[in-house]
C-alpha cells in the first residue's frame, strides 16, 4: 500500500482526554465543594474551627488508606465498568451530605467519598497510559488536570450563589446528582483501544510511540504477590516521586479545603466579593498546568531528555508553590489573592506528577504504584486541613502557609536528588 493510500489515524484518543476531563473535574467538585458550604455550614451547625478541619480532613484519610488497595483493583477491573461504578456511589454519599447534619455523620460521608474516590486517579493514569504515546502523555495529563482547577474556578461562584439562595445543602444536591449522571454516560461511551472507535492506525501509533494498549483489557490478570507491594516501596526513585507529590498536594488540600473560609472568616471579605476571589487562583493554576504540560512534550520533542521534560516543570512549580507564605506579609485583598494565584500557578505547574508515573512504574504495576503514588501524596488531604484547623483554632493560621511553604521547597529537592535518570522499574 502506498503511503497516500495508506489508513490515517483516528483521533478518538483526544474525546477518551475529554471524557477524562469531564471525570477530573466532578472529583474535585466533589471533594472540594465542602470547603464552600464550611462558613454557613459551621455557623449553622455550630462547629468549631478545630472540628471543621476534622470534617475536613476525614476525606483524606480514606482516600489516601485505600489508594493502594484501589490500585490493586484498578489493574483487574475495567475502566469501563469500575469508574462508573465508583463515581455513582461516591455521587449518592455527596448527596447525603446535604441530608445530614451533625459533626459525626458529616464525618462519616466525607470517610465514605474518600475511599470511594481512591480508585478514580489510578483509573485516570491507567487510561492515558493506554490511550497517549510517551510524546504525548504529558500534555493530556496536563489537559485533564487542569480540569480539577477550571471546574472549581467556573462552578466554585457558581455554587456560592447557589448557596447564598438556597441554604449550603442545595450545594451537594446540585454536585451530586452531576456525578450520577456523568458515571451513566462512562459506562455507555468508554472503551479500551482495541475496543473502541479508534481505527488500527491510531492504535498502531498509540502502541509504537509506547502507549499501553492493552492496559485494562479483559486479558489475564496476574494474581497478588507481596513481591509486587515491596517493589513499589524499595526503589530511591519511586520515592522521589511520592515525596514530591505529598508536597504538591500539601498546597491544593488548603486551597480544597481551608481557602474560603480563611478569605471570609480571617481576612473578612464580603460574600459578594468572595465568589471572584476564590475563582482567580484557580484559573491561575489551570494557565500552570497547561503551560506546564504541554511545555514538558515540547521540551521532549525538541530532542532533550526525558527527565529534563518531566521534572523541570515540576521542580519550578514547586519552588513558585512556597510563595504562598507571602500572603502573611500584606494587607489588602488584592495583594493577597496575587500571592495566592502565583503560589497556585506554581502548584499548577508542579501537577503533572503522574507523567513519571507512567514513565517510571513497571509494566504489570502501574495501577499498584500509581495507588502507592497517590495514596502517600494524599497523606497531605489529612495533614494539611488538621494544621490549618487546629492553627486557626490558636489564632495562628498564618502559620499554616510556612507549613506549606516548606514542604514545597522539600518536594522540589526530592526531585532534585532521589529521582535520578527517568526511566522504567523493572
Amino acid at each position: 500500500m502506498t503511503l497516500d493510500m495508506a489508513e490515517k489515524p483516528t483521533r478518538h484518543r483526544r474525546v477518551v482526554m475529554l471524557m477524562i476531563f469531564v471525570c477530573v473535574a466532578i472529583t474535585f467538585l466533589d471533594r472540594g465543594n465542602i470547603s464552600l458550604t464550611a462558613p454557613m455550614m459551621g455557623k449553622e451547625l455550630g462547629i468549631s474551627p478545630k472540628d471543621m478541619g476534622w470534617i475536613l480532613s476525614g476525606f483524606g484519610w480514606t482516600y489516601a488508606l485505600f489508594q493502594m488497595p484501589s490500585g490493586w483493583l484498578v489493574d483487574r477491573i475495567r475502566p469501563r465498568y469500575f469508574y462508573p461504578a465508583i463515581l455513582i456511589l461516591w455521587s449518592l454519599s455527596t448527596v447525603f451530605l446535604g441530608i445530614v447534619g451533625s459533626f459525626i455523620s458529616l464525618f462519616c460521608l466525607r470517610l465514605l467519598i474518600g475511599a470511594l474516590e481512591a480508585p478514580s486517579y489510578p483509573i485516570n493514569n491507567q487510561v492515558v497510559t493506554s490511550w497517549f504515546p510517551d510524546r504525548e502523555r504529558a500534555g493530556a495529563i496536563g489537559f485533564y488536570t487542569s480540569a480539577q482547577f477550571i471546574g472549581l474556578a467556573l462552578l466554585q461562584p457558581l455554587l456560592l450563589q447557589l448557596e447564598a439562595v438556597h441554604g449550603w445543602r442545595s450545594v451537594f444536591y446540585v454536585t451530586g446528582v452531576g456525578g450520577l449522571i456523568w458515571g451513566v454516560v462512562w459506562w455507555l461511551f468508554y472503551r479500551n483501544p482495541r475496543d473502541s472507535r479508534a481505527n488500527a492506525a491510531e492504535v498502531e501509533l498509540i502502541q509504537s510511540g509506547g502507549g499501553l494498549v492493552d492496559l485494562g483489557s479483559a486479558s489475564k490478570k496476574r494474581p497478588f504477590a507481596w513481591d509486587d507491594l515491596f517493589t513499589v516501596f524499595k526503589y530511591r526513585k519511586l520515592w522521589g516521586v511520592y515525596i514530591g507529590q505529598f508536597a504538591v498536594t500539601s498546597c491544593q488540600w488548603f486551597f480544597l479545603t481551608w481557602f474560603p473560609t480563611y478569605l471570609i472568616t480571617y481576612r473578612h471579605l464580603s460574600v459578594l466579593k468572595t465568589p471572584l476571589y476564590v475563582a482567580l487562583p484557580f484559573i491561575a493554576a489551570f494557565i500552570g498546568v497547561q503551560l506546564s504540560g504541554f511545555a514538558s512534550d515540547r521540551i521532549l520533542r525538541s530532542g532533550r531528555s526525558l527527565g529534563l521534560a518531566r521534572k523541570t516543570p515540576i521542580i519550578v512549580g514547586l519552588l513558585l508553590s512556597s510563595s504562598i507564605l507571602g500572603a502573611n506579609f500584606v494587607e489588602s485583598p488584592e495583594a493577597v489573592i496575587a500571592f495566592m494565584c502565583l503560589a497556585f500557578f506554581g502548584n499548577g505547574m508542579a501537577s503533572i506528577g503522574w507523567s513519571l508515573i507512567s514513565h517510571v512504574a513497571p509494566r504489570h504495576l502501574i495501577g499498584l504504584t500509581g495507588g502507592t503514588f497517590n495514596g502517600i501524596s494524599n497523606l497531605s488531604g489529612i495533614c494539611t486541613p488538621l494544621v490549618f484547623g487546629y492553627l486557626a483554632q490558636a489564632g495562628y493560621i498564618g502559620l499554616g502557609f510556612a507549613y506549606v511553604a516548606t514542604i514545597a521547597v522539600m518536594g522540589a529537592l526530592a526531585y532534585v536528588v532521589m529521582i535520578g535518570k527517568l526511566e522504567r522499574v523493572e
